[in-house]
């Protein structure tokens, strides 16, 4: 039988852990009946323009008729089998698609979970790699301040080990090597830091690994193309393989089909989850180069991880329906159509008292505030708006699908100002 709303809401206030959040919870979530192109309804009748995109994924908007039919004819066909000595053809098609469209040179492709799977996947990757060849000294991996890679073990060992949101396990997480977050612009002084820190731990490092141009829940900051392009000259000049995560920023988020697209670099390591299904079902992948899928394959047997539901059809059917979709569309006329409306309707929040900055790149909009969000009075005046919001620490910020209307975009700026007034 089904539930009222009410009822909803009192069994997920007594047994529903949410991410990131307690027992009590300190916001009561709103109850969603459906969602259709950018709008959810609630279950009062209320309806929100989603400014988020469901955590930056579901870039078609809702119910787009190319993704259900993916999923319904696959649903017909097979569900689910396992990825162990077995193959199908949505998982075939989407490895080609994801070579197809992603910097040259990466050519195999591990399918995985979830985004903080694929990190763990990449570092376990680079690892073998160095162990592969008789190094496994090469065991560290090196970042910069500032990022953000996901929630498990591995993954928030490279999170900002101060102002990240994983603080609380330092003490028991792998110790990595962090160089100073990136600056906005390109700066020299900041290169010859790389250098040096490079070229000190080189001995000890097997992957630097960033989140290119965009970092993402480490703080909503845009940094330089060309520190890219340096990582990738240092990385080569001292034998330490280059990752980049695109989970966050892949398939079109930052204005170019991944963000490493605005330098011209191909990693040896890339990570995608995120709109890879376009927010239907959770699916990311790990994409490598030959030379480590053969090395570490050749001294070892293979890579050692193997999820239950790796390869999954009906994800994969999805996924390959997305990428399609978002190839036959002129998504940059739309990534640009969103920047520019953002742009135009963020400008005044940067008046607001309390507002330290307004920044914008490609589909993504942020207000930074000079201290932590009062997250009911903000997200009160986002709904109050007519828009759904989910600032975190002192950010109030947006992502919408790229199939935002110019009124759509509008209105999530609105709310974004009205939320910074709160």
């Amino acid at each position: 039988m089904a539930l009222t709303p009410s009822e909803i809401a009192a069994v997920d206030t007594e047994h529903v852990w949410h991410p990131y959040g307690g027992f009590p919870a300190t916001t009561e979530p709103l109850v969603v009946a459906s969602a259709a192109g950018t709008r959810l309804t609630l279950a009062d009748g209320r309806e929100l323009i989603d400014g988020m995109s469901s955590w930056w994924a579901a870039i078609h908007g809702y119910r787009h008729p190319a993704l259900d039919a993916a999923l319904v004819a696959q649903s017909r066909r097979m569900s689910h089998v396992m990825f162990g000595g077995l193959t199908h053809e949505p998982a075939a098609r989407l490895a080609q698609l994801l070579v197809q469209v992603s910097p040259p040179g990466l050519d195999k492709v591990f399918l995985c979970d979830s985004g903080s799977v694929s990190v763990e996947v990449a570092a376990k990757m680079c690892l073998q790699y160095w162990r592969a060849l008789g190094r496994p000294g090469k065991r560290r991996l090196l970042t910069w301040r500032g990022g953000y890679h996901g929630d498990t073990f591995t993954p928030m060992s490279v999170c900002d080990p101060v102002g990240g949101m994983h603080a609380l396990w330092t003490d028991v997480l792998a110790e990595q090597i962090f160089a100073p977050m990136p600056p906005k612009e390109y700066e020299p002084g900041y290169v010859r830091d790389l250098e040096r820190i490079v070229a000190e731990h080189a001995h000890e490092t097997a992957a630097v690994i960033v989140e290119p141009i965009v970092q993402g829940a480490g703080g909503m900051r845009f940094h330089h193309p060309a520190y890219l392009a340096e990582l990738r000259r240092l990385c080569d000049e001292h034998g330490v393989l280059l990752v980049f995560d695109e989970i966050a920023t892949g398939f079109g988020r930052s204005g170019t089909f991944f963000a490493a697209d605005r330098a011209g670099v191909s990693p040896d390591v890339m990570c995608v989850g995120k709109a890879l299904t376009g927010g239907y079902l959770t699916l990311a992948a790990a994409l490598c180069t030959t030379a480590i899928a053969e090395t570490l394959s050749a001294a070892h047997g293979g890579l050692m991880h193997g999820p239950t539901f790796m390869g999954n059809p009906l994800a994969c059917a999805v996924a390959v329906a997305s990428i399609e979709l978002l190839r036959a569309r002129d998504w940059r006329a739309e990534v640009a159509g969103i920047e520019a409306g953002l742009t135009a309707g963020l400008a005044a929040a940067q008046d607001i008292p309390g507002v330290t900055e307004v920044r914008v790149l490609g589909a993504i909009g942020v207000v930074e505030l000079d201290g932590p969000v009062d997250m009911r009075k903000a997200t009160h005046a986002a709904v109050e708006s007519g828009v759904w919001l989910r600032p975190f620490r002192n950010l109030i910020y947006t992502m919408p699908p790229f199939v935002s209307t110019a009124d759509d975009v509008a209105r999530i700026a609105a709310a974004v100002t009205a939320a910074a007034r709160a």
